[in-house]
């Protein structure tokens, strides 16, 4: 069966180009398009597609308040179209928020290398959302309300130690709920996601705002403090060097690796090489396989290693290649995945 695509977007030219461009893929049907909201509720009723994606600017009701209430009402898979900036960054991240499972930038009808690039992260991303467990706001707040109280404040932590966080499509949330369980003395953590370049400054920011921890978007040779949060930026790889002084964070502009900068095998590998086990590694929600060898090589250099399990992940790709691979000693629900992580480094 084909996936049932609606597409809601203002613009004729844009509705046109992303259903020209669906409709190559054999298993994938765009089977209707809405120029606003309003149009979008009667054609969803009419013709109960798979997959919406949605712009977010749109005259008559914006995209975000019209996810608001799909989520409340009807949750279902839904990829944000938006305008990839620096501007266009925070409503994308709370779209995220809110429940859609990915977004991609505006197609642009240019060059046919970059046209067959956008293409294939297109189908990509529509088939993770077909896949992807969709819940309620309800539900997404229970599961946060559920979360096992724990007082991380009296655990003492082995020096020199470091958290290390993959993750892909879903990512952002889960990062978030493992990092606002973090207590302000915790081991570094070094974190990869993959994020365009334009949206990682925003991540890190609102991350920081609502955490106990601090949260920066790393930078090149930045010192590894314990109560503090590194995040790669989008389009470097993010690795760990020891040195002296103790960890720091090196950046590079590298090859890609499974098709992403920054990856997650990248950083995973650095770890198990900088801290000859003293570290964990946590591998949570994403489509693909980035960050399972890098876990499995972690796993080996005698690091515990922890992976997100199906029910809990947006889409277990990365977590369920590492659980695959034998390369996770441990796989937990979200809601337990940062106590699992301050448990390991805690002194004996």
């Amino acid at each position: 069966m084909a996936i049932k695509v609606l597409i809601v977007d203002d613009s004729p030219l844009i509705r046109g180009l992303l259903t020209e461009i669906l409709n190559v893929a054999p298993d994938i049907n765009v089977i209707g398009t809405a120029e606003d909201p309003f149009d979008a509720r009667e054609k969803i009723k009419q013709l109960n597609p798979d997959v919406i994606t949605l712009d977010i600017e749109m005259p008559r009701m914006d995209g975000i308040s019209f996810l608001k209430n799909l989520m409340r009402l009807r949750p279902m898979p839904v990829v944000m179209v938006s305008t990839l900036t620096a501007e266009g960054a925070p409503a994308t991240l709370q779209a995220l928020e809110l429940g859609a499972v990915d977004y991609v930038s505006k197609p642009k009808n240019n060059v046919a290398e970059a046209l067959t690039e956008y293409q294939f992260e297109l189908h990509t991303k529509i088939r993770a959302a077909a896949l992807a467990k969709i819940r309620s706001n309800a539900e997404r707040q229970k599961a946060v309300d559920s979360t096992p109280h724990f007082n991380a404040s009296k655990y003492t932590f082995k020096s020199d130690y470091i958290l290390a966080v993959g993750a892909s499509t879903g990512g952002t949330e889960a990062i978030k709920e493992v990092v606002l369980n973090l207590p302000t003395h915790c081991p570094p953590v070094v974190v990869t996601q993959h994020i365009p370049p334009m949206f990682s400054t925003s991540f890190a920011i609102r991350l920081n705002n609502t955490a106990a921890v601090t949260v920066h978007e790393a930078c090149h040779n930045q010192k590894l403090e314990p109560g503090h949060v590194y995040i790669a930026p989008g389009d470097d790889h993010l690795t760990i060097k020891k040195t002296a002084l103790g960890y720091i964070c090196q950046l590079d502009k590298g090859p890609l690796i499974n098709r992403h900068r920054p990856a997650v095998d990248k950083l995973f590998s650095s770890v198990a090489q900088a801290t000859k086990g003293n570290a964990t590694g946590v591998i949570l929600t994403g489509m693909g396989a980035d960050g399972a060898q890098g876990l499995l090589e972690m796993r080996q250099a005698g690091c515990p290693t922890i992976a997100q399990d199906e029910a809990t992940s947006v889409v277990w790709g990365m977590p369920g290649a590492a659980v695959q691979l034998n390369a996770a000693q441990f796989v937990e629900p979200l809601n337990k995945i940062a106590k699992k992580a301050l448990m390991s480094a805690c002194k004996r």
